[in-house]
């Protein structure tokens, strides 16, 4: 998508994003917004030990401190504490939150008895100790960050299979609360698992927001001005963390967006200095949140005051500065980023030419999500106004390539709503179609789907137990299917559009002919039941979801 594009239906989201009510709801809603263990600087004083607290595996752990509030706190003050478990020890950076008060917080990945102690270029904030003890995960849904698996696919840190369904919500950290409910509650609809989203604002129509620096001079729609670059506004970052955390509980990966073209505020041409203290805080602020990913950019080669050198710099800090190594990939427009690069976890794609995947595997050695694969919706642009036909059937191309997809969603409204690819109302058809090829995939594999290059129609699959096979825009009346003829198969007649699967009669193994019913988008699901010497084994549960989407 182009960045005047962008910017035309940023606008849409109208001046009630980031007005006094977001405030006040954020405000009253701050003492259960992040779900942390808070010691206060009382329970952390200068030589004693703090009373043992406890925090579960992937939960986070959080103290506070007092310190300095005069001069420049956010530049000439150093916090960190170094959390100690038997031998390991891991340094993680605090940070300014305003008002005299200073925040350490940390993300324990194993169970056990740590201790912490600070240090600090303040007197106020060095050698405080403390200590808490890591329990077993409790919480629905903790599974703990999500890391590359098996080569070219995902899981969570506990082991548990995780395959990103995702969405794209760009203004969802910092919209109106109504559209960021709304937004929420669409997720939660379409099961989506992941979804993109700006640290840095957008311009969202006229009227003020509230902005990351300190600005003043701005213009009467609240645009330009000029920044203050050495310090932080933290109402601004204690608002986006509420909206983490509301995305945590959902099961949602917040895939944050730490560079965009889109800004109204001169966010784009920082300079170095600018940039690497921007991203030092917003790291220090955010990576115990479990479920962060990073990406370094969206549409990095249209940020035209950056360079190749500045993108590979600010990969490196965020390798180095992120005490927990979450995923970490950058978006183009059209110039493709070298995805080969050690510091990326991933690739993340603007385009839908999944055909190419297979030499992209070979090159990258990586996972690859196509995250921008154009837009349901009506707009004008090309890019805004595909079917939810077309865009589901773009998620099962990606899906019997080895790869995965990201739903995007654009629709245009008289009434000045907000479109969801901000932050809104999910208005489309594709969601439960998406939600559908989830339950599906998550049914029949733990390990993710494997594309078996070369096949005569589109399969994917586990050799020798499970093939899937996807005829796109062919509507063949019959196909002889070359299964293995080492074990028996069960087969599934799947209709993606509408959501059905048909059980075909019989087990089928080595060549075998299968009536199909000569309807385009149709798939074709096979399970092994048997090897080929024995007989199919009985089962209770279906091989495959129900009818329902999810």
């Amino acid at each position: 998508m182009l960045r005047r594009d962008l910017i035309r239906f940023g606008a849409a989201t109208v001046a009630t994003a980031l007005q006094p009510e977001l405030l006040n709801a954020m405000t009253s809603n701050a003492g259960a917004s992040a779900g942390p263990i808070v010691e206060s600087s009382a329970a952390a004083s200068v030589g004693s030990s703090a009373a043992a607290r406890s925090v579960e595996q992937w939960g986070m752990f959080e103290f506070s401190l007092q310190g300095p509030s005069t001069g420049n706190p956010f530049k000439e003050v150093t916090l960190s504490a170094h959390f100690t478990l038997q031998h390991r020890s891991v340094q993680v950076t605090g940070f300014y939150d305003g008002d005299g008060i200073y925040r350490v917080r940390f993300m324990p990945d194993a169970q056990g008895h740590w201790s912490y102690t600070t240090d600090s270029s303040a007197q106020e904030l060095q050698g405080h100790t403390g200590e808490f003890e890591c329990t077993k995960p409790t919480t629905a849904g903790n599974h703990g960050p999500v890391g590359t698996a098996h080569q070219f696919h995902f899981q969570y840190a506990d082991g548990t299979p995780y395959f990103p369904f995702g969405t794209t919500t760009y203004a969802y950290l910092f919209a109106a609360e109504e559209s960021a409910q709304a937004s929420l509650r669409g997720m939660q609809q379409a099961r989506f698992n992941k979804t993109r989203a700006c640290v840095l604002p957008k311009s969202l129509g006229k009227g003020e927001q509230i902005l990351p620096f300190p600005n003043s001079g701005a213009g009467a729609g609240g645009r330009g001005g000029t920044n203050d670059l050495t310090r932080f506004n933290p109402t601004y970052f204690q608002m986006l963390e509420r909206r983490l955390m509301e995305l945590q509980r959902a099961g949602v990966e917040a895939d944050l967006i730490l560079f965009h073209p889109y800004d109204a505020w001169g966010y784009k041409a920082m300079g170095a200095e600018a940039d690497d203290f921007y991203l030092r805080y917003v790291i220090a602020r955010f990576s115990a949140y479990r479920n962060v990913w990073w990406s370094i950019a969206n549409e990095y080669d249209l940020v035209k005051a950056k360079s190749m050198s500045d993108w590979d710099r600010f990969f490196r800090i965020v390798q180095a500065e992120d005490p927990y190594s979450h995923l970490r990939s950058i978006h183009h427009s059209r110039v493709m980023y070298d995805h080969s690069k050690p510091w990326c976890t991933h690739a993340s794609l603007q385009s839908y030419d999944f055909e190419k995947s297979a030499e992209r595997r070979a090159a990258w050695n990586k996972p690859i999500i196509y995250d921008e694969i154009q837009y349901e919706g009506d707009v004008d642009r090309r890019w805004g106004n595909l079917s939810a036909e077309e865009l589901t059937r773009r998620f099962w191309l990606a899906a019997v390539r080895g790869v995965y997809a990201t739903h995007g969603e654009v629709f245009s409204s008289d009434a000045g709503e907000t479109t969801w690819s901000d932050a809104g109302r999910l208005r489309g058809e594709s969601g439960p179609r998406i939600a559908f090829l989830r339950a599906l995939i998550e049914r029949i594999t733990k390990v993710g789907l494997t594309e078996f290059e070369g096949s005569y129609y589109l399969s994917a699959g586990t050799p020798g137990e499970l093939l899937l096979y996807y005829f796109d825009f062919h509507r063949p009346a019959r196909y002889d299917f070359p299964l293995p003829k080492t074990a028996n198969f069960s087969a599934t007649l799947i209709d993606p559009f509408a959501m059905t699967t048909t059980p075909l009669p019989g087990t089928f193994t080595g060549k075998s002919s299968l009536k199909l019913p000569s309807r385009p988008f149709q798939a074709v699901l096979f399970q092994k039941t048997s090897s080929a010497k024995g007989k199919p084994k009985p089962t209770d549960e279906p091989l495959v979801p129900t009818n329902e989407p999810g």
